[in-house]
């Protein structure tokens, strides 16, 4: 058996132990909450939380705003289990990308069907503010690789994937549905990962803003692409944390997006609570 495959199998195996244990339902949807935006997981209803570090092969988050956590959570109203990743890890940390989605693998080989991905992101369209959210259309990936490099795992999907209709449509039009009974505001639009760490110059903003990006930030891409090369239905949700490079008048700092989100956090847990509870229910299909 390739390495890979053995890590990730020893991986699922501990996590549906965990879950065997409580004699709890294994879900088919899993949610990640990006920078400043794991508010969200403190107000659900917490089955089991599982450290990063303690999943076998796991990386681990270095980042402040991630808590380094996977939570089994069960919505009220439908009574259904649903996962959280509070917090992910990233390409710029240092690992590598087979690391960068080793938990998202982990639970596909768990059964997951849906995915919604968020993240925070610096506005590129000029008609973007800081705390607005985007309903992600599609993205561009700038990272200068891709997960998928290497032996194909073939128990997740075919060499070479197919990238025309990454993000669900049905879930976008639900996720702007909710918006509108909720009366939060939503943007649509295209999001460009690079790597990171550092923020992007001004240059570099004038020329994704050229390319058609909307919004740009250091994560997520991997995740889709790996998402749906197994065939997953995808959602992504970018809050707009601030103004990007050029167009921001002041420079940029990490604090700033999470205090940005911070401030949107009640909206943000409104929006996703109201979201998975329509989709559990199945409203998107």
């Amino acid at each position: 058996m390739d390495e890979r495959m053995e890590k990730l199998k020893a991986a699922s195996g501990y996590i549906s132990g965990l879950v065997a244990e409580k004699s709890l339902k294994l879900p088919q949807l899993l949610v990640t909450l990006g920078s400043g935006l794991g508010t969200f997981a403190q107000g659900v209803e917490k089955l089991l939380a599982i450290p990063y570090r303690e999943i076998p092969h796991s990386p681990q988050s270095t980042v402040d705003g991630h808590a380094g956590q996977l939570v089994l959570a069960r919505e009220p109203k439908s009574g259904e289990n649903f996962w959280i990743m509070q917090g992910r890890v990233h390409f710029y940390e240092g690992y590598s990308m087979f690391e960068v989605v080793f938990i998202l693998r982990t639970l596909i080989l768990l059964g997951i069907k849906k995915f919604i991905v968020t993240n925070a992101a610096g506005g590129i369209n000029r008609y973007f503010n800081a705390g607005d959210f985007m309903i992600i259309r599609d993205h561009i990936n700038f990272m200068g690789t891709n997960p998928l490099i290497g032996k194909n795992l073939d128990e997740f999907g075919t060499r070479f994937p197919d990238m025309t209709n990454v993000y669900s449509r049905k879930m976008s039009i639900l996720l702007q549905k909710v918006g509108n009974e909720l009366d939060i505001p939503l943007k649509e639009g295209v999001y460009i990962a690079d790597s990171g760490p550092s923020f992007e110059t001004p240059s570099e903003i004038r020329m994704m803003e050229r390319w058609g990006a909307d919004a740009v930030g250091m994560s997520t891409v991997p995740e889709v692409i790996v998402a749906k090369h197994a065939g997953l239905e995808v959602a992504g949700i970018s809050f707009i944390s601030n103004k990007a490079a050029g167009i921001s008048p002041t420079p940029i700092s990490h604090i700033e997006v999470s205090e940005n989100a911070a401030k949107a956090e009640k909206q943000f847990s409104a929006l996703m609570a109201r979201f998975i509870e329509l989709v559990l229910e199945g409203k998107d299909e």
